[in-house]
C-alpha cells in the first residue's frame, strides 16, 4: 500500500523515521512551514528555515526513497509579531516559487488576533498570485469559531474551497467543512487532536470524498508511522474498502496539492537511492554503511 503523509514535520525528525516511514509505504510528505517551539527573533532565522525546507530536508528524504515537499508560509502563532511578521512576507515571494512548494501553509489562527487575520489575509493573497493551493491551521482553543471565519474569510478573498486544505479537524468541524467544499484534513496526534481510531469512525460515518489523513509529526510526543498504523486499522473494519483506504491515505492528498503543478505519482516512481550523494558537502550517512539501489 502506497501511502502520502502530506502533513508531517520533518525537519523535528530523524534518519531512523524516514527508515520506518519507507519501510511502511510512505512514499512522499509534505512538509509546511510551522512554529518550532521556540518564538524566531529575526527574520534570518525564517530564510535558513526556508531554505532547508527546499534544500537539505528534500535532499534528506530523497535518500531514503520519499518524495518530499512543502509548503511555504508564517504561521499565525508568530503573526503576532508585527514587525518581524512583516518583515517574513516581504520574503515570501522568493521562496513560493521554488521546485517542490505546493501550497502557501500552514496558516490561519491561533488566538484568533486582529494580526493574525491580517497575514491570513495577505497570504491568502499570495496564493492567489502564485496560484498555490492553501493548507489551513485550524486553532487548538475555540476550534469550531476559527474554523468557520477562517472559512469566511476565504471565501470574501474568492478563493475556490477545492483549492483549500482545512486541517486539524475533529468531530465537531467535520461535517461544517465537508459541506462548504473543502478538502477534510485530520491530524493523527496521539492524545490530542485526533486518535487512531477516532478516524476510523470518521471514514465510517462521512465516507473518503475529500477527507485526508495526516499525521503532523514535530518535535512533540507525536508519530511519523500515524497514516499508515491508521490505514491498518481501517483494514480491520467491514465497513472501509480498500479504495476508502486509497482515498483517505494517498489519493486525496495527491489531487489537492497535485493543483500546484509540484507533485506528480511520476515522482516516486522508479525513484533510485545512492547515499553516497551530498548536498552541499553533507550526506545522511554518519559512519554507517551506505544504501546503493
Amino acid at each position: 500500500m502506497k501511502i502520502i503523509d502530506p502533513h508531517i514535520h520533518m525537519s523535528s525528525r530523524t534518519t531512523d523515521d524516514y527508515q520506518r516511514m519507507a519501510e511502511q509505504g510512505i512514499v512522499a510528505v509534505i512538509e509546511p512551514a510551522f512554529w518550532m517551539g521556540q518564538a524566531r527573533t529575526n527574520v534570518g532565522h525564517f530564510i535558513d528555515y526556508f531554505s532547508s525546507l527546499v534544500g537539505w530536508e528534500r535532499f534528506r528524504a530523497s535518500q531514503f526513497g520519499i518524495s518530499h515537499y512543502c509548503a511555504i508560509g508564517l504561521n499565525s502563532k508568530e503573526a503576532n509579531n508585527q514587525a518581524l511578521a512583516e518583515e517574513v512576507m516581504a520574503i515570501l515571494p522568493r521562496y513560493l516559487c521554488k521546485d517542490g512548494v505546493v501550497a502557501v501553509g500552514e496558516i490561519g489562527f491561533d488566538e484568533q488576533t486582529d494580526l493574525e487575520e491580517r497575514f491570513l489575509r495577505e497570504q491568502i493573497e499570495l496564493a492567489k498570485q502564485y496560484n498555490l493551493p492553501i493548507m489551513v491551521h485550524t486553532p487548538h482553543r475555540d476550534k469550531k469559531k476559527g474554523t468557520e471565519k477562517t472559512m469566511d474569510i476565504i471565501e470574501e478573498h474568492g478563493v475556490s474551497p477545492a483549492d483549500v486544505v482545512i486541517d486539524h479537524n475533529n468531530e465537531e468541524t467535520v461535517k461544517m467543512v465537508l459541506d462548504r467544499g473543502y478538502w477534510t484534513a485530520f491530524t493523527i496526534y496521539p492524545n490530542t487532536k485526533m486518535g487512531n481510531q477516532r478516524m476510523v469512525e470518521i471514514v465510517h460515518q462521512y465516507g473518503s470524498d475529500r477527507i485526508i489523513v495526516d499525521s503532523s509529526a514535530d518535535w512533540g510526543i507525536s508519530d511519523p508511522l500515524a497514516v499508515p498504523k491508521t490505514a491498518q486499522l481501517m483494514l480491520q473494519s467491514k465497513k472501509i474498502t480498500t479504495n476508502m483506504i486509497h482515498a483517505t491515505c494517498y489519493q486525496n492528498a495527491l489531487d489537492a496539492y497535485s493543483r500546484s503543478g509540484q507533485i506528480n505519482e511520476d515522482d516516486w516512481k522508479n525513484t533510485s537511492i545512492n547515499q553516497m550523494e551530498i548536498f552541499e558537502g553533507n550526506s545522511v550517512l554518519r559512519g554507517q554503511q551506505a544504501i546503493i539501489e
